[in-house]
């Protein structure tokens, strides 16, 4: 039987980011027809400004550089982390499977990762690890994508430079030190030419790191095995036959899918009532892309799915607004000379904790508060070193932020607390007793820099604390930190092959969901970083593996895949 006879297509995709291109690659390698539709002009969603990690206990990459799992200890540690004696089915499926994902991808495709042997998990609660767990994806010559280079959303203009990504561990460093070290000078000085050189010839860096260089590797193996990307096409409604999902109604018409449809159109981070009715608070910031408005969730519960409750309905980071966009703070926090108070002067937490953390502790701060914030404070040395939000470190100036009333500064910390509306005197006795612990690489309020996390988010040149400095010569700087997300955890139940059920956890037949459509693996918690990238990947993987109705293998099991012929892939036809 010819499918295209009946059929647009075997699969439908709608939304182009992570999740969604790797169950259209998955798909198509097993010899499927793979339309992705995109609503945006441009592909690759939230993955495409991400950091682009993946969270991979026991992946392939680790376990070649002699770090093995110590049986049980991850799963000792989800349970810690989740608060739950028992983790569900679809966490073991992923525990299982995502190291399988990896060997895939890395094995089939453009996709290749390199491994994060030194991050540590988010906490250290039994079975933490401080390496080992994390991959991210190879950098890649956009080159290499042609024309369709054009169409790959480029990085976040608010967290890059100048439109160039610059990648965590070495490269990264070279920037901060860049000022101190002749090599570290001599590096920056030829990415930014070479940077700027492309985008000259170009129109944009040709260097892709992080979540840019997973999609655009994604993208390429896609485009490789075939698959029809269209861009500027929302989709509008699923089309149903009897009980099952077989296409659905997109803005340019009707698009029928033989096997059936993928939701993976990102959350829904820019949908004001469902925010505001799940998260409690009003007028939150989201670093995530606009066009995150929860289609895929309202498109599923169209068709009877359910959303359950979780305990966080997002992954919350702490922002600032800049010229109306929201600057997400993940990294400057922990740097030495960097302290968060609020209006009060008091701090409130363990700054180099995650984001996430972070947030969860000015929620508790302020109860009841559907607005609160904070004052993210650093003194002249450490703003020139590492930055401060939007305003960028030395040689960069900060006069443009300081006049649109973004950056705040003072000559002295009372008149600092003055201009932000501080308690001058607090903040003066909370700085104090801060760089009295800090000398001597100790905080007894919050205990930063006790933890492996702590210390890998801080400066690893800085002692005797990598996350511990004083704040000691004016002029001071601050800037308002308010509720931010990196995108939404509440999605669509599923199973552990990424199909989407019903209320009564019946099977919507054609219908899967995957990434942030997808209800988080991790209930809502937020274990170590790349939690989100890493099962949006898997179950992407797994929900092409189910369309193509192919057996998911056994860990350890490294057999190829086998190919199905496209107008015989045994996927279940409507009765």
């Amino acid at each position: 039987m010819n499918a295209s006879k009946f059929y647009d297509c075997d699969v439908l995709v709608i939304g182009s980011g992570a999740s969604g291109l790797a169950a259209a690659v998955t798909a198509a390698h097993h010899g499927l027809k793979v339309i992705v539709a995109e609503k945006h002009h441009q592909l690759g969603g939230t993955s495409a400004w991400s950091g682009g990690w993946l969270w991979v206990p026991g992946n392939p990459l680790a376990v070649a550089d002699g770090q093995v799992e110590t049986p049980g200890a991850v799963e000792n540690y989800l349970r810690h982390e989740l608060l739950t004696p028992v983790l569900d089915e679809r966490l073991q499926t992923y525990l299982q499977q995502a190291p399988q994902m990896v060997d895939f991808f890395q094995q089939h495709t453009q996709v290749q990762f390199y491994s994060g042997s030194h991050m540590p998990d988010m906490h250290a609660s039994p079975g933490a690890a401080t390496g080992g767990r994390s991959l991210c994806a190879q950098p890649f010559d956009g080159r290499q994508l042609g024309n369709w280079l054009n169409k790959l959303r480029p990085p976040l203009d608010l967290i890059s430079l100048g439109g160039m990504g610059i990648a965590g561990g070495a490269d990264l460093a070279h920037f901060f030190n860049a000022t101190r070290s002749p090599r570290s000078a001599f590096y920056v000085a030829g990415r930014l030419l070479r940077h700027w050189r492309d985008r000259l010839l170009q129109g944009r860096g040709l260097h892709l790191v992080n979540g840019n260089a997973l999609v655009a590797r994604l993208l390429r193996s896609a485009l490789d095995l075939n698959v029809e990307l269209r861009v500027g096409t929302p989709a509008l409604a699923l089309l149903r036959e009897g009980q099952r999902v077989v296409g659905a109604k997109l803005s340019t018409g009707a698009l029928r899918a033989r096997c059936g449809v993928v939701l993976a159109a990102g959350g829904f981070a820019h949908d004001p009532a469902r925010m505001a009715a799940l998260s409690h608070h009003d007028n939150y910031l989201s670093a995530a892309p606009a066009e995150n408005t929860g289609d895929g969730l309202r498109l599923g519960e169209q068709m009877g799915a359910v959303m359950p409750a979780l305990a966080h309905c997002a992954a919350w980071a702490p922002v600032s607004k800049v010229q109306g966009s929201a600057f997400p703070h993940l990294m400057d926090r922990a740097k030495p000379g960097f302290i968060a108070v609020r209006d009060d002067g008091k701090r409130f937490t363990n700054e180099a904790d995650s984001y996430h953390d972070f947030m969860q502790a000015l929620f508790a701060a302020a109860p009841g508060d559907r607005q609160p914030h904070c004052w993210l404070i650093c003194d002249h040395k450490a703003q020139r070193r590492y930055g401060l939000g939007a305003a960028r470190p030395f040689p960069l100036p900060t006069w443009r932020l300081r006049r649109q009333g973004y950056l705040m500064k003072g000559r002295t910390l009372s008149e600092l607390a003055e201009r932000c509306g501080i308690n001058a005197n607090q903040l003066k006795r909370t700085v104090d007793h801060f760089n009295a612990g800090a000398r001597h690489g100790r905080d007894d309020e919050f205990q930063r820099g006790e933890s492996a996390y702590n210390r890998a988010q801080g400066e690893a040149l800085h002692n005797p604390n990598p996350s511990l400095g004083e704040l000691r010569k004016g002029p001071f700087y601050a800037v308002k930190l308010e509720p931010g997300s990196l995108g939404t955890f509440s999605g669509l139940a599923t199973d552990c092959h990424a199909r989407v059920l019903d209320a009564n956890a019946e099977v919507i037949e054609g219908l899967h969901a995957v990434g942030n459509d997808m209800s988080s693996i991790m209930g809502g918690h937020y274990p170590s970083g790349g939690i989100t990238l890493g099962p949006a990947l898997t179950f992407g993987y797994l929900a092409g593996l189910s369309l193509a109705e192919q057996p998911i293998r056994a860990a350890g099991n490294a057999a190829p895949f086998p190919r199905s012929s496209r107008d015989d892939a045994p996927c279940a036809l409507p009765h």
